[in-house]
């Protein structure tokens, strides 16, 4: 095996990674192992601290463990600005336990006991045999969608 002259930047990010997403090299190895990595865990160390040189598979294996690990990491995510006010039941105010406004006239209700369900967000009957959209959504108009004063039953309104 030849030295490949793109290893110690390939390890040099590899240890950048861990390092940003505080994996161990206890658990890289564990992850790159049960992706049928071949080195053992002091051979995968001494890898990392550029004492020891690895073919490319086993660079890209352990690569691979890595992002999933990373992948696998909880994410911050952009909140709402309803989601400051907060509910005693902990889910935020205005938002159902779908993570969805609760004016979206979306239901979180996904039990099939009846053929007709009731939203508790918008009061709005919802079909289970083919008269909503199978999302949830009602064809059926309410204050809040209905942008013609009222046009009566029988007219259909867009979902959000």
């Amino acid at each position: 095996m030849g030295f490949d002259p793109n290893e110690p930047e390939q390890r040099r990010r590899l240890r950048a990674a861990m390092k940003a997403a505080d994996i161990s090299i206890s658990a890289l190895w564990l992850k790159y192992f049960g992706l049928s990595g071949d080195a053992g865990e002091y051979e995968v160390e001494a890898y990392l601290q550029g004492l020891l040189s690895l073919p490319a598979s086993q660079r890209d294996l352990l690569a691979l463990a890595a992002n999933e690990l990373i992948e696998d990491l909880p994410r911050p995510r952009a909140p709402y600005s309803d989601d400051f006010s907060r509910q005693p039941g902990g889910s935020p105010a205005g938002r159902s336990d779908t993570g969805l406004p609760s004016n979206t006239g979306l239901s979180s209700n996904t039990g099939q006991s009846s053929d007709i369900e009731q939203s508790s967000d918008t009061g709005q009957a919802e079909d289970a045999s083919g008269r909503g959209d199978g999302n949830g959504r009602s064809f059926l108009p309410d204050a809040e969608h209905d942008s013609d004063g009222g046009a009566g039953p029988g007219t259909t309104t867009p979902g959000p």
